[in-house]
């Protein structure tokens, strides 16, 4: 079955498999609700209203409930990403004013296949061609923090109202957070040998994929990336199925609850540490909300998560010097604990 389905993907009707596999998509996603009580109530004959159960539960839903939502989302994505390179990417952000390049780049970073892992080659590349340092960093902050895997998982757990909240504040961010370096003019604080560096990429004719090149594209990009992330996806879910199940909700409330005006700060300050991608956070996010975690700290700890890691710090390091990692961090860090308190007090 597997070498049937590989050789329609690599033929010139790839794109009769997602005609086919479609309906079968929506039969599952719409059954699980189903599937998880009839594995938990009648196969494993747990009792009903249970830590354990309740955990089981969650955890037979949530996670083929993510998982074919990203299989969906991420084929789209990939045909849509075929439309855009790092090459066109660049050359899209040439010669922008400072304002409208930070928006821009914002936006491009959400479509574009690139993650913090890819900070430097990313930031050179740029650099050499002659992107402004604070277009640059709306590309870097928006490219991890808002992307098909965030937007997947946030519709999935959340629903449409927290995800477009969560993409127009992450927007906001990277366009005021860039702009504000380029305001500022801190490319006296880049590594000297970034400026030194001298671009030996000539320019290619790009040969323009064809239809069956792009759906092909698209299942790249679900075995690719499902592929990297579904251990995040399995633990993430775990970890929220634990505290789903035992963690009592006032605890959780009283730490981290809107009450209290330290909540925003704390948030950051605890998910700044951490290294994961929005497939191990969001579900844990997610019960942190369920448990009495307000809107406005749950997304500044997702923020912090995703945006303001330490091992991107460490991996920026080798390009930028402490002044503007620093500033970098502080800039970011005062735009989600600002969005944090907004949808806090507002919401």
């Amino acid at each position: 079955m597997k070498q049937k389905i590989l050789a329609i993907a690599n033929s010139n009707n790839a794109w009769i498999l997602p005609l086919l596999l479609l309906p079968v998509w929506f039969l599952v996603y719409y059954q699980l609700q189903s599937v998880a009580d009839f594995f938990t109530d009648a196969i494993f004959n747990m009792e009903t209203g249970s830590h354990l159960a309740e955990s089981i539960r969650f955890f037979i839903f949530e996670v083929p409930k993510v998982l074919l939502l990203l299989v969906l989302i991420i084929f789209v994505v990939g045909i849509i990403r075929t439309f855009f390179t790092v090459e066109k990417t660049r050359k899209a952000l040439e010669g922008k004013s400072l304002f409208a390049g930070n928006i821009l780049a914002s936006l491009l970073g959400i479509v574009t296949p690139f993650c913090s892992c890819s900070a430097i080659p990313l930031f050179l590349g740029f650099v050499e061609a002659g992107v402004p340092l604070g277009v640059t960093f709306s590309f870097l902050i928006a490219a991890p923090m808002i992307n098909e895997v965030a937007l997947v998982l946030l519709v999935g757990l959340f629903g449409w109202k927290v995800a477009i909240i969560y993409v127009a504040t992450g927007l906001v961010i990277a366009i005021l957070s860039g702009w504000l370096i380029g305001v500022f003019k801190l490319e006296k604080y880049v590594a000297d040998w970034v400026y030194q560096v001298k671009s030996n990429q000539s320019e290619t004719n790009e040969e323009k994929p064809s239809f069956s090149d792009r759906i092909n594209a698209g299942y790249k990009a679900v075995i690719e990336i499902v592929g990297k992330i579904w251990i995040y996806i399995v633990l993430g879910v775990a970890v929220g199925a634990g505290a789903h199940g035992y963690v009592p909700e006032d605890f959780m409330g009283s730490l981290l609850g809107d009450q209290n005006w330290y909540s925003v700060p704390l948030a950051i300050i605890i998910g700044v540490p951490m290294y994961s991608n929005a497939a191990g956070i969001i579900p844990i996010v997610s019960v942190l909300m369920e448990k009495g975690v307000s809107l406005g700290t749950a997304l500044a700890f997702m923020m912090s998560v995703i945006a303001l890691s330490l091992p991107e710090v460490i991996i920026l390091k080798k390009v930028l010097k402490w002044q503007l990692i620093t500033i970098f961090v502080s800039i970011v860090a005062i735009g989600i604990v600002i969005v944090g308190f907004i949808f806090n007090y507002v919401m």
